[in-house]
């Protein structure tokens, strides 16, 4: 009888070599001083770094990371002898280009059970970031991300807005993201590679808002030792944008009119003109036409600010699109803080949801915030959140298991109260078919 050969037998240094070498995932391991002892071919490519390079050096030098500096995956493995995974991180590869990644790391062990180093396993996820944001790209434009029907509107509109030099009136509360949209449209447009200046007009006394918009020459006032450009004169071919234009005085509002008008200004202490060439954008937290009917606002620099007109809604009315900024902010903060926050859990989004966010967008960032100096890693609990919002009772109607339909509820709710249960009307509002809205009523459950 012929004895049959085995298939397979103990691997070989050889054979682990040729595995590590086959596989797609980058890995490389290192000894106790942190030295790298051995870098695969995957791992070249990933980091652009060849393993001649690599061998012998530190592990941050080569693998440079955000958890680099303060939560090291591997650093966690070799102190507390577990496990330790991330999914959110990235490196910079030798092309200081920024890869996205995902990390897994472990320890070495040889086969008398003593640990000799560590071991980490990453995964290049460019192409999946790259598919994301494919995906994403109808709910963004610049640094604004939305799901909502009404800011859709206005992203549809913005390339037309940006491309002209008309100027722009931007309403909306106070921390509905007024400044983002007016950068977004001065990014857009022909005046991009020139300089965006910001000013909050409602924080300066006249005399300072003029001295910053318009300059002043040297004497002009005392320790006005020499002149000073404005911002009109340092955003030549740029914006200017004018935020809380509301709150100017009516002496201000003429001066400001007069360079709407004619295109010039005179510095303080000035005797001569000066031209500007800028494009004026300007927001406000109120609303003019009251303020206007109310001799508040100027009804000629009204309708000089009032060429294009866009209105940004209160949080509370595109509660959509809280999970989208959720997401934003915890890559925002994690990429700052260089943290590995996962997310949040069903029953923070439920809270989200069910808080009304007078400070719109703001509050909710600094709600965000609030909970990455508490969470450590991991996904972001109730127990992370500010104490106003951590013990918050769901209100009736609300579900934890569905916190997304409880929004879409609510959306409708408001949008039906507003136009005094006018169907047709809160569809219009709503930017729906008016059957659709009846559709979405009966499935909701909704009560009129």
């Amino acid at each position: 009888m012929i004895e049959q050969k085995k298939m397979f037998g103990p691997l070989t240094p050889e054979a682990t070599q040729v595995i590590l070498e086959s596989i797609s995932d980058g890995v490389f391991t290192i000894d106790y001083n942190w030295e790298i002892t051995s870098f695969n071919r995957a791992a070249e490519e990933i980091t652009g770094i060849c393993r001649k390079e690599a061998i012998g050096r530190h592990c941050w030098e080569v693998f440079r990371s955000n958890m680099c500096e303060s939560e090291c995956a591997l650093k966690k493995t070799m102190e507390e002898g577990r496990p330790y995974v991330s999914t959110s991180a990235y490196i910079i590869n030798s092309s200081r280009k920024k890869i996205p990644i995902s990390v897994s790391t472990s320890l070495l062990i040889d086969k008398n059970n003593d640990v000799i180093g560590g071991v980490e396993i990453f995964r290049d996820h460019s192409l999946v970031e790259q598919l994301r944001k494919e995906l994403s790209a109808s709910f963004q434009v610049e640094d604004i991300v939305s799901n909502s029907n009404t800011m859709k509107k206005i992203f549809n509109i913005l390339p037309q807005v940006s491309h002209s030099d008309a100027t722009v009136l931007i309403e909306g509360e106070t921390g509905t993201g007024k400044e983002l949209l007016a950068r977004a449209i001065h990014n857009m447009g022909p005046r991009k590679n020139r300089p965006f200046m910001a000013i909050n007009c409602g924080a300066l006394p006249d005399t300072l808002l003029e001295s910053e918009l318009f300059g002043y020459k040297k004497g002009a006032f005392t320790h006005a030792a020499k002149d000073k450009p404005g911002k009109f004169s340092l955003a030549e071919g740029g914006t200017v944008f004018l935020d809380e234009i509301g709150d100017t005085s009516p002496a201000f509002q003429v001066s400001l009119l007069r360079v709407l008008q004619e295109h010039e200004f005179t510095p303080l202490g000035g005797l001569e003109k000066e031209k500007t060439d800028v494009r004026i954008i300007a927001a406000s937290n109120k609303d003019l036409s009251e303020l206007m009917a109310s001799d508040q606002f100027r009804q000629d620099l009204y309708y000089r600010i009032n060429v294009v007109k866009l209105f940004l809604p209160p949080l509370r009315r595109r509660m959509e699109d809280v999970p989208l900024l959720v997401e934003r902010f915890i890559s925002k903060m994690n990429l700052r803080q260089a943290k590995l926050i996962q997310g949040i859990d069903q029953a923070v989004l439920a809270v989200l949801m069910s808080h009304s966010f007078p400070g719109n967008i703001r509050e909710l960032e600094n709600i965000i915030e609030h909970a990455f100096v508490l969470c450590q890693d991991g996904t972001i609990t109730c127990e992370h959140l500010p104490g106003f919002l951590a013990g918050k009772p769901v209100s009736p109607g609300d579900t934890r298991a569905d916190p997304v339909k409880n929004a879409q509820i609510n959306l409708i709710a408001d949008a039906l109260a507003r136009n005094n249960y006018n169907r047709n009307a809160a569809a219009k509002e709503l930017g729906i078919h008016k059957s659709t809205l009846f559709r979405r009523i009966k499935k909701l459950g909704i009560k009129l």
